[in-house]
């Protein structure tokens, strides 16, 4: 057996199918009996939405056709709104969809590539070598070990396979405030058919998604599809629970905030419902991603107090490290390619670290949040800082460093959409990818033997797009020129995919 992963979550599934695609089936071990259906995620938000559509999930995960869309009007950002408007072109991506049916589409889809999911198995030992890690388990005939080449813990911020490899998991803990949330329903004639909004009398209208900030806390109204809105609250420095939350108790929370009484009933139709109070949250990131032959990503990696986006960082932790492990498990890896997944996601994870205390400070009661938010506000006038807030909630101010020299300035981004027109006919280049390899974007018709190294694919040429595009399986840029560079291109594939300038 070659990779055991501990977690069958969306990103130990995404994992799991991201491994299949190169060949590699893992085994995935999942605590829980059967798939969690407690309400968690709503949707994604960013790059990840284009990266779910490179692989050919978009259209089952959105419930409508492709190709996926830019946010060009407002997206919220703590409380306030970002006018995606005023940008030429939006990097934000939005697709709704609770993370029950995410784990669904994505563990039928591994299933579909031959990954064994065993639910009812929880991993409690492990063991590792310079050549295999050997993990306990717990399963529903008793306890049992498996022997595999890597383990990957995707398994939650109480990652069992992170504390039993004695990784330190430092950061911020968040312990004033408290946040109450529950899928509960409204008056009829309280929502704005225009914009799906709220309107309180006595308050105003309270926007869909829009995280409103008063000096006594916030409040949020969420439409989403599939169950009945989600009402939720922040407050400070509450006093202690130890009961269970209650209606009546969102209820007192949402009167205390906005000042008036909205008269929230319960959920209609089948459950379960969401229903919770969290008074902690926390801000952490591990103090690495590697030990030997054991990984972590997802939440085992970094985890968010409040502004969401772990699930859009912990799926592209998944595309990320499924290739290279394939690569080193089939034999085609590069020296030191594995190193660089910690490299590449600790830059990742650390600027959403910055993200959710940014967050954090933004919303905090007191006269001088309220001044420093008329600030920003002003700021968010100015299209450059919309652009700059708008490409961190999507993740497309990430570069990684493909260790080219002068590089154009696709190199290390994830890769543009594209329509391309191609000897077959016209396709996309996310239509393109979901094979899971590396391709070579050919705009000169004079890189036809590098087929077989990756798959090359010739095109009429783009406006804008450089005469030749290398595009990892994760679909970031490693290599682009405006000139067909073939010393380049060796050197490109050499660091990345093993393949000397003498075997092309």
């Amino acid at each position: 057996m070659n990779v055991i992963i501990s977690g069958a979550g969306p990103n130990g599934l995404m994992l799991a199918c991201e491994l299949a695609l190169a060949g590699v089936r893992p085994v995935v071990l999942e605590a829980l009996v059967e798939p969690s259906v407690e309400p968690k995620a709503n949707g994604l938000v960013g790059e990840v939405v284009r990266l779910v559509d490179h692989r050919g999930l978009f259209e089952e995960l959105a419930g409508a056709p492709g190709p996926p869309k830019a946010n060009s009007g407002f997206f919220p950002y703590a409380g306030m709104y970002l006018n995606l408007g005023v940008l030429d072109e939006s990097p934000l991506y939005v697709l709704p969809a609770p993370q029950q049916k995410i784990v669904r589409v994505l563990a039928e889809r591994a299933r579909q590539l031959g990954v064994e999911i065993r639910y009812g198995h929880e991993l409690v030992g492990l063991e590792q070598d310079a050549s295999d890690v050997t993990v306990e388990v717990n399963g529903p005939d008793g306890r049992y070990e498996l022997q595999g080449s890597y383990l990957i813990g995707a398994d939650g911020a109480r990652s069992a396979v992170r504390k039993l490899s004695g990784i330190d998991f430092g950061g911020v803990t968040y312990d004033r405030r408290t946040l109450r949330m529950a899928h509960a329903t409204v008056p009829a004639d309280w929502v704005d058919p225009t914009t799906r909004g709220l309107k309180v009398p006595g308050y105003g209208l309270a926007l869909p998604f829009l995280g409103l900030r008063t000096e006594q806390g916030g409040f949020s109204y969420a439409p989403l599809p599939d169950h009945p809105p989600t009402i939720a609250t922040v407050e400070w420095d509450q006093p202690p629970a130890d009961e269970p939350m209650s209606m009546d108790e969102l209820r007192a929370s949402v009167r205390r905030v906005l000042g008036v009484e909205v008269p929230l009933g319960e959920p209609e139709g089948d459950g379960p419902h969401l229903m919770n109070r969290l008074t902690k949250g926390h801000n952490r990131v591990a103090e690495r991603f590697r030990d030997g032959r054991v990984f972590l990503l997802g939440d085992a990696a970094h985890i968010l107090a409040y502004g969401g986006g772990g699930l859009n960082l912990g799926m592209q932790d998944a595309a990320n490290l499924g290739w290279k492990l394939a690569a080193e498990i089939n034999g085609t890896a590069p020296a030191g390619l594995l190193d660089t997944y910690d490299t590449e996601r600790r830059i990742a994870a650390e600027r959403m670290h910055i993200y959710g205390q940014a967050t954090n400070a933004l919303v905090a009661p007191g006269g001088d949040v309220t001044a420093l938010r008329v600030l920003f506000g002003e700021m968010l006038g100015d299209p450059a800082a919309v652009r700059r807030i708008a490409e961190l909630l999507a993740g497309s101010d990430i570069r990684y460093d493909m260790g080219v020299a002068d590089a154009h300035p696709l190199v290390g981004r994830f890769a543009p959409p594209m329509d391309l027109m191609t000897p077959d006919g016209p396709s996309r280049l996310a239509e393109l990818a979901r094979t899971g390899r590396p391709l070579l974007l050919d705009f000169t018709g004079s890189l036809g033997r590098f087929q077989g190294v990756v798959d090359v694919i010739a095109a009429e040429p783009i406006e804008g797009i450089p005469a030749a595009v290398l595009i990892r399986p994760d679909n970031y840029v490693a290599w682009a020129s405006e000139s067909p560079d073939t010393e380049g291109l060796s050197g490109a594939l050499d660091r990345w995919f093993g393949v000397a300038v003498n075997h092309v």
